[in-house]
């Protein structure tokens, strides 16, 4: 899918002079990638009025972060269920490491993999595949993934639910104001027994291996 700005861009040729290499995102930048992540197809006019600046400059703005590699593309959002793709599961893989060059190779093959990223802990990777069910999931992994020698052993995790979803984050997210502050606890919810739904209480060793010899 195309950007009503990129088309309006046509060829996409920013004039000499305009950008230079390593383009410095200021807060007009951050406020246009913030529109643009609501609606990709925005016009320039559009997005200029929502910005507060001249139509001329939201496009030579717009231009510089395609140029700069800021913006890297536009594309369309599917509802993945409504296509078929129903199922939705996470493979993390251990790689016998002096072979990450096959794995990424087998890797590129599966056109059911949307997401794979190299990871720390007790895995070494992370794949994400949408398929239409379960048993498509149960034969990627036992028939094709654990067949490459690269791959060393999976642990698949099925998604039940997607929560959240952003396009992308912006610094601009952290620096925003909460929404909506959570009330202080009064003494009857501090309680051992009583937290509000949402949050969470961490308990120490010592007060857990307490109440347990007293349960005991």
């Amino acid at each position: 899918m195309t950007s009503e700005i990129s088309r309006n861009a046509g060829s996409g040729s920013v004039p000499p002079g305009r950008i230079g290499i390593g383009l410095e995102l200021d807060d007009i930048h951050m406020k246009m990638l913030e529109v643009l992540r609501e609606n990709g197809r925005i016009s320039v006019a559009a997005l200029a009025e929502r910005v507060g600046i001249s139509r001329a400059n939201a496009y030579t703005r717009f231009e510089a972060l395609r140029a700069d590699g800021a913006i890297k593309r536009f594309t369309a959002e599917i509802d993945h269920v409504r296509a078929g793709l129903g199922i939705t599961a996470l493979i993390f893989v251990t790689v016998r490491q002096q072979m990450w060059k096959q794995f990424r190779a087998e890797l590129a093959r599966m056109p059911e993999v949307e997401y794979c990223a190299i990871t720390t802990g007790q895995h070494d990777a992370m794949i994400q595949v949408r398929v239409a069910d379960v048993a498509a999931v149960h034969t990627m992994v036992t028939d094709r993934l654990a067949n490459i020698p690269a791959v060393k052993a999976t642990e698949t995790v099925f998604i039940l639910d997607e929560v959240l979803k952003r396009p992308y984050v912006l610094p601009s997210d952290a620096r925003a104001p909460a929404r909506r502050r959570s009330p202080e606890l009064g003494p009857a919810q501090k309680t051992q027994g009583d937290v509000p739904l949402g949050k969470m209480r961490f308990v120490g060793a010592a007060e857990g291996r307490a109440a347990l010899q007293k349960d005991g």
